[in-house]
């Protein structure tokens, strides 16, 4: 009986620790799973833009078969021409015209934008904390009895900022000296050297207008039938087409020259500074082609026969002419025959 009752306790000592491990790896992937549809906790917003430079932590996301730059504390964006426009995570939206430079940092719940160049346009609706920090005055956004802040903070071609309070009002400060000025709703003003003492109107100096999102429709949806049995006809003829026009007519062998490089094996050094170069006068290029063997002809070559044509033989001679004296034969010319034939010219009678 004693053994039996230790063997139970031990059963119902290690159920527990069993049981606490299941709820453990169960939590684990419920975490697991659960983390990929809410965005990291330092994510900024998605941007877009024609002419976007980022620099820094980053993410790409797929959204309606279009990859989206997701901006995350740290990132460094320039516009170097053009708008830009970044969707904040908890809803607004930052517009940028440029050339503009930029840094975002999310920290603790709220969002820091560093300006450097450029205009931004802010909308913020919930109750994101917003400041803005510019190489001299820092500008903190301030709700309206719970109303959304829109506020517009840049730098005109002089170097002069321009700040603006659509809606909700703005607290200036300076970055050296601590002073601050709370800028109402509907306020605008110029700053010049950093310095809230002088502050004049601007006017609608500077402009940086918000940029609707852009509509990504959805696909339209497919809906399937069955073929009918023209359909089904047509496609069957077709592929048989297709498989007897392939099978006539193969695709001609292309007969391209090959090239090899032969190359001498490398060498490392492990005690060299500078490892040996490769010699390329050890370096071989081969090109092998396929010789077309020389076409030879055998045989004999008949054309048209022609029709000879015979001469007509030659008109028989008078019978005088060949009747007549034959020539006498040369005499022997000496002085005495040459003598007897100038006499004989002399008087030809005497002959």
């Amino acid at each position: 009986m004693t053994v039996f009752s230790n063997s139970s306790e031990l059963a119902r000592h290690a159920v527990f620790p069993l049981a606490c491990i299941a709820i453990l790896c169960a939590a684990l992937i419920t975490a697991a799973a659960a983390q990929p549809d809410e965005p990291p906790p330092d994510s900024v917003g998605v941007i877009d833009g024609e002419s976007i430079s980022v620099t820094g932590p980053m993410s790409l996301e797929v959204v309606h078969g279009q990859s989206k730059t997701l901006l995350r504390s740290g990132s460094d964006v320039r516009v170097p021409s053009g708008t830009a426009r970044i969707d904040l995570v908890e809803g607004g939206q930052i517009s940028i015209c440029g050339p503009a430079h930029l840094s975002v940092l999310k920290s603790g719940g709220s969002l820091t934008i560093a300006l450097d160049t450029g205009t931004i346009h802010v909308l913020v609706e919930g109750d994101l904390p917003l400041n803005i920090y510019t190489p001299q005055i820092q500008a903190h956004t301030v709700a309206v009895g719970g109303g959304p802040r829109d506020a517009l903070v840049g730098f005109d071609s002089s170097g002069a900022m321009c700040v603006r309070a659509n809606r909700g009002a703005i607290q200036l400060e300076e970055q050296l000296t601590g002073q601050s000025v709370l800028l109402p709703q509907a306020g605008d003003v110029f700053i010049f050297n950093g310095q809230l003492e002088n502050l004049r109107s601007s006017a609608g100096h500077c402009a940086c207008d918000l940029q609707a999102a852009k509509a990504i429709p959805p696909p339209p949806p497919e809906v399937s039938r069955l073929a009918t049995a023209d359909e089904a006809r047509q496609k069957v003829t077709g592929a048989k087409a297709s498989t007897q026009s392939a099978a006539l007519d193969p695709p001609p062998a292309r007969e391209e020259p090959i090239y090899q490089v032969f190359m001498p094996p490398l060498i490392y050094d492990a005690n060299a500074k500078v490892q040996p170069e490769i010699d390329p006068r050890m370096i071989i290029l081969v090109r092998r082609v396929r010789v077309r063997p020389t076409l030879i002809f055998q045989g004999r070559v008949e054309g048209v026969a022609v029709a000879a044509v015979t001469p007509p033989p030659p008109a028989s001679a008078p019978a005088t002419i060949a009747k007549g004296p034959k020539p006498a034969a040369p005499a022997t010319d000496t002085f005495v025959n040459r003598v007897r034939n100038f006499v004989r010219k002399l008087w030809p009678s005497s002959s």
